[in-house]
């Protein structure tokens, strides 16, 4: 779950009033059977460390596997993965093979690895499995272990009933997906083992329910595609000389302005399928301004007003165009010289349909100084590929809402920010983020201290992911 899209919910939850359909969420009661059985495996999960510095993936994914063997998978249906470089960023792919020699598998995608915790501004340990009123908290408890958990709880439950699916199920667990510079599983798997990962189409994060923070839930959303994560160098360089004499041609100025100029462009505005669905519905159901903007505005791109309105909002500016910000800068060598070299980044948030080399030309041209070089920070990632509005996908995940999430709408969303379905999407797979749990409008501490998730959540989540499992494999 990205923070990008936590934003975004929270920012259609704000605006909805008393009056918004919506679903009172009712405590849990005890446990069944089967839902002790999936906290065994969760609360294991979450309890080993796999951050990137000190814990082990590898690890998580052998005690994943080892309950898989246990209910029945074989090891020709298991396969641990990881590169001796990067030994204990390993994972796990599992296979539960399906009737049907048409239907093309589907894959169940969740990354193993988390954020880093520290333990000393936690209030709990953040690697041990809490329950604290109404809520499970721990590093990774909702990004992405729930979703991991769930995964291969369904596959477990799956097993156990002895019916095989019409669809093959791959289910791949990967690490990497939260450290930039790490090596990621999910990229390996499409890059060196499409084999492993191969399917119509995958099922991952991003999606997932919002409260109004007062016990209500307000909605449901479904990722349909997201944009495309670059960061450039910027670079200027200088022959420098004594401060004391200084020169009009002057690095750190010359960074200066082209920062000034990036700062002060705006992309245009622009919508695709999900966006201009997300508009309309979204917009439909708020209750302000903004909300009455939305409508227009996907009805109609060239209404300057409401794009006025519309862009008021942070998390609603971004979604509507590609957008780049200055992150970082570095430059000069010693307080009485002339600064030889100055560089920075700029992070570019890229709206589907453009390519990094594209938003490379228009940096360029909007700097309009070619002392100033420009290189990419990685040029190994593929394009985001938007997956359509899959009427066959989108169907089943609505009807299974009324009954999960009863008067609860689902939206389509396109984040604003990245997951591993970069990868997938990229290798041809189309890839959706699922509604699921659900989290407060303020993020309930993901990526932050003291990362919760509401238990009611936990639970309904579940059962509404394996029912969806269970449709879509038989379709």
């Amino acid at each position: 779950m990205k923070t990008s899209l936590i934003a975004l919910a929270a920012a259609f939850v704000a605006a909805t009033s008393p009056a918004t359909a919506q679903m009172k969420i009712e405590p849990m009661g005890p446990l069944r059977a089967d839902q002790t059985q999936f906290l065994s495996l969760y609360k294991e999960l979450v309890e080993t460390d796999t951050s990137v510095n000190g814990g082990s993936c590898t690890k998580a994914a052998s005690q994943i596997a080892a309950r898989m063997r246990a209910a029945g998978f074989t090891d020709a249906e298991l396969t641990p993965f990881s590169v001796p470089e990067h030994p204990e960023d390993g994972g796990l792919v599992a296979t539960l093979e399906g009737t049907s020699k048409t239907l093309k598998p589907m894959l169940l995608l969740a990354h193993i690895d988390v954020v880093a915790a520290k333990r000393a501004d936690w209030e709990r340990d953040p690697f041990k499995f809490i329950e604290e009123d109404g809520y499970y908290y721990a590093r990774g408890i909702v990004d992405d272990k729930y979703m991991a958990s769930v995964w291969a709880d369904t596959l477990i439950r799956m097993k156990a009933t002895g019916k095989r699916p019409q669809r093959t199920i791959k289910m791949a667990l990967t690490c990497g997906e939260e450290t930039d510079t790490a090596f990621n599983g999910a990229q390996y798997l499409t890059s060196q083992r499409k084999d492993l990962v191969g399917a119509a189409f995958a099922l991952n994060e991003g999606g997932g329910g919002r409260t109004d923070g007062n016990g209500n839930l307000v909605v449901q959303t479904v990722q349909v595609g997201e944009k495309v994560y670059q960061d450039y160098k910027l670079t200027a360089t200088n022959p420098g000389g004594h401060s004391s004499q200084p020169v009009p041609q002057n690095a750190i100025y010359d960074m200066a302005r082209a920062l000034d100029a990036v700062a002060k462009h705006e992309f245009p505005a622009e919508f695709n399928d999900t966006t201009r669905a997300f508009f309309a519905k979204a917009g439909a159901i708020r209750q302000d301004e903004a909300g009455k903007a939305m409508v227009a505005l996907s009805k109609n791109l060239g209404d300057t007003a409401a794009l006025a309105v519309v862009d008021r909002d942070k998390a609603l500016h971004s979604m509507l165009r590609t957008t780049c910000v200055a992150t970082m800068i570095e430059g000069g060598h010693a307080v009485n010289a002339l600064p030889q070299k100055v560089t920075a980044n700029v992070n570019c948030r890229i709206f589907p349909g453009h390519t990094p080399e594209e938003i490379k030309g228009e940096l360029a041209r909007v700097i309009g100084n070619d002392k100033i070089s420009i290189a990419y920070g990685r040029d190994d990632k593929p394009l985001a590929v938007n997956p359509p509005m899959n009427p066959a996908i989108i169907g089943p995940i609505e009807t299974l809402a009324k009954k999960y999430f009863p008067g609860v709408p689902v939206v389509p969303t396109m984040s604003t920010g990245a997951t591993d379905g970069v990868y997938t999407g990229g290798a041809g797979i189309p890839t959706y983020g699922v509604p699921s749990a659900w989290a407060n409008p303020d993020g309930n501490g993901t990526h932050g201290l003291n990362e919760r998730i509401e238990i009611a959540g936990v639970y309904r989540g579940r059962d509404f992911l394996y029912d969806l499992v269970q449709a879509l494999s038989s379709k």
